[in-house]
């Protein structure tokens, strides 16, 4: 499994996840690579990688301001790729245009979770995730439902297919977006067992 830091040519649209934290969009973006015999990109750890610092850093000395314009800047480098399977930050959503971007070349994916899952999928990480610092200057795992909730109109409002990852497994998930990609975009899908 790839992971590029520059787009690469194919003809098939990108498939890419949008979703608040620990809704799965890493663990299922990889999955979901490997069974379409696709390259994934993770948009934060492309991010982090060329920033040469944790996105804690980049907050802490820029503000979240400065993280959503190296976001922006990333997103649109993406803007012509094909055949790619992203994960994106949880905030992409915040900026139309990187929603623009991201639809052009494919198909948005939103994975969502209840936000209990979400509090004990953040509690089950925190001491080994320091990429994943507080958006409103509380607790991580507190400011999670309240956040998750005032995201899901935009989130939503991008996606042209949704999947509640509340209660499934990786592989589950994986097998209900090719369910759905199946329905969105009719065609073959070469895959293999996720």
């Amino acid at each position: 499994m790839a992971h590029l830091t520059e787009p690469q040519p194919s003809r098939h649209p990108n498939l890419v996840l949008i979703g608040y934290r620990a809704t799965g969009k890493t663990s299922v973006g990889a999955r979901l690579a490997e069974v379409l015999q696709r390259s994934f990109v993770d948009l934060d750890q492309v991010l982090v990688r060329e920033a040469g610092r944790p996105i804690a850093d980049i907050v802490a000395q820029g503000g979240w301001g400065e993280f959503r314009r190296l976001e922006k800047e990333l997103v649109a480098r993406y803007r012509d790729a094909l055949g790619l399977v992203l994960a994106t930050g949880g905030g992409v959503v915040l900026d139309s245009n990187n929603v623009a971007a991201l639809r052009e070349n494919g198909i948005i994916i939103w994975l969502r979770a209840d936000p209990a899952a979400i509090q004990a999928r953040l509690a089950q990480d925190q001491p080994r995730d320091a990429n994943r610092p507080s958006l409103t200057g509380g607790d991580t795992i507190r400011e999670a439902a309240a956040v998750a909730e005032a995201r899901a109109p935009l989130y939503q409002a991008a996606a042209q297919i949704s999947i509640d990852t509340t209660h499934r497994s990786v592989t589950q998930v994986v097998k209900l977006v090719l369910e759905a990609l199946k329905t969105v975009m009719p065609g073959p899908w070469p895959t293999r067992s996720p």
